[in-house]
């Protein structure tokens, strides 16, 4: 029997699918399921209501991470209205129900997608759910993960499994080399503002080609992340060498035997090399340099020395009215005007954080920046690590020191300003360039205007007070 080239979703989705439900949905089989406490407190208190019990609670892992306060000294008390009850009610629910639980001053607690990877929850070929929609980071290690709402949390937590439809198939390939400055956060955000912040909506994308191959692990992350902001399924890279090398000794990893047979595993791990994928893009990213978002989608991102585009001009290509006017509605909100120079907008803030950009790989970037520099006179910035694993060894590493020196605040773990529920703030600040992966309007509080862009060119505006790039740093 000749078996038809597979694509590497194609062979990870065959995996795990327990029953063909028709019409292109599937029950899948979960390899492990990851809670926080905003949605997965109300999963875990829907299924003690039901009277139901958690089927494999082994599997099933959660933390804190979400309205949890990061200042130094936090408890349970929160800054975000009812907080507190989140938290008691996660607490209280992995307790009832014996699932591993990293609480606030658990040394393992943090983002999730932060902590499933670096305790080795995640896997390369596993499956994984999560009620936040960045579950697809995970993909950077080679799993099919991807985010679910509560319900779905509830039915993965008692049955260990979840109904999907399938989605299509996508691969972009990413040929060329990237230069010094420029990181896999450029690298993805310059594929959404390419094609379009709809552009995957409907597929599973997977990563592939010499650029991809060169990233390291958390940069392949940070990659997959933002798939969901290209309006994807998940994202995922395929695992290779660098990838086992990951995830080896990490304590929820395989071990012993079941190591060797992960490894053979892991190996096969491919998309077949005749494989047909329903969409084929592919980039060449040698020339690319450090971009920065302008408008209030990911898809509106310019590079850092480019100027706010004119939505009535022949030169964006528009088409569609309908993009126009919300090209137009963002510039009214960012309060720019088309042809301004990006370099020449002043910040109020700077924020590096997130699952997109917290990982002790992207505080180094920073740190490397920022080392002797002065943030700017009036920009309040933060540095909110992505796990409290992270922030340890950052301090032992002196990063700490770094990011205090150059006056920046020194947090604890947790989503912060990612995204504003009434806890962390900006105080006045109402412009910030940030390493988080939406800027929608209100998105990291009210009327405030921000940002995307890598930790490098966080910190490069940070000191310059204005948005930049290292480049314009080592301008004379």
């Amino acid at each position: 029997m000749i078996l038809k080239p597979r694509t590497l979703i194609d062979k990870l989705w065959e995996a795990h699918s327990v029953a063909d439900l028709g019409d292109g949905v599937s029950l899948l089989h979960i390899d492990r399921i990851f809670l926080h406490e905003r949605s997965g407190a109300v999963a875990l208190r829907s299924l003690k209501a039901a009277g139901r019990t958690v089927c494999r609670p082994a599997l099933a892992f959660a933390t804190i991470d979400h309205i949890v306060d990061t200042e130094t000294g936090r408890g349970d008390h929160t800054k975000f209205s009812g907080g507190s009850e989140f938290i008691r009610a996660m607490r209280n629910g992995a307790g009832d129900f014996g699932i591993t639980f990293f609480d606030i001053n658990d040394a393992r607690q943090g983002i999730t997608h932060v902590v499933a990877a670096e305790q080795g929850i995640a896997l390369p070929g596993a499956t994984m759910v999560c009620g936040d929609s960045h579950t697809c980071t995970l993909g950077g290690l080679g799993a099919l993960a991807w985010g679910v709402g509560s319900s779905g949390i509830e039915q993965a937590l008692a049955t260990q499994t979840v109904e999907e439809r399938r989605p299509q198939s996508m691969r972009i390939r990413c040929d060329g080399r990237l230069t010094a400055d420029v990181f896999a956060k450029d690298l993805v955000l310059s594929l959404i503002g390419q094609f379009g912040a709809s552009g995957g909506a409907g597929f599973a994308i997977e990563f592939t080609g010499s650029a991809v191959r060169a990233l390291p692990i958390e940069a392949r992350m940070t990659l997959c992340n933002m798939a969901v902001e290209f309006a994807g399924f998940t994202g995922i890279v395929a695992p290779d060498d660098q990838t086992i090398q990951y995830v080896q000794g990490r304590p929820y990893a395989p071990q012993g035997a079941l190591w060797e047979q992960a490894i053979k595993y892991w190996h096969g791990l491919a998309s077949d090399d005749d494989a047909l994928f329903d969409r084929d893009l592919v980039v060449n990213v040698s020339s690319l340099a450090p971009q920065v978002t302008w408008g209030t989608s990911p898809q509106h991102v310019v590079s850092t020395d480019g100027a706010v585009p004119d939505p009535g001009a022949a030169a964006t290509g528009l088409t569609d009215p309908a993009q126009r006017l919300s090209m137009e509605a963002a510039l009214r909100y960012m309060d720019l005007t088309p042809g301004t120079r990006m370099g020449s907008i002043p910040i109020d803030a700077a924020f590096i954080g997130s699952c997109t950009n917290a990982r002790l790989s992207d505080l180094r970037e920073a740190a490397a920046v920022l080392r002797g520099r002065k943030v700017a006179p009036g920009v309040t910035a933060l540095c909110v690590p992505g796990s409290t694993e992270v922030k340890r060894a950052a301090e032992n590493e002196g990063l700490d020191r770094v990011f205090k020196d150059a006056g920046f605040e020194w947090r604890e773990s947790g989503c912060s300003l990612c995204f504003f529920v009434g806890g962390d703030n900006f105080g006045g600040a109402r412009r910030v360039i940030s390493t988080t992966n939406r800027n929608f309007e209100g998105r990291q509080g009210p009327g405030v205007r921000s940002h995307l862009a890598s930790p490098a060119t966080v910190a490069a505006s940070a000191t310059l007070g204005r948005i930049g790039s290292v480049r314009d740093l080592n301008t004379p």
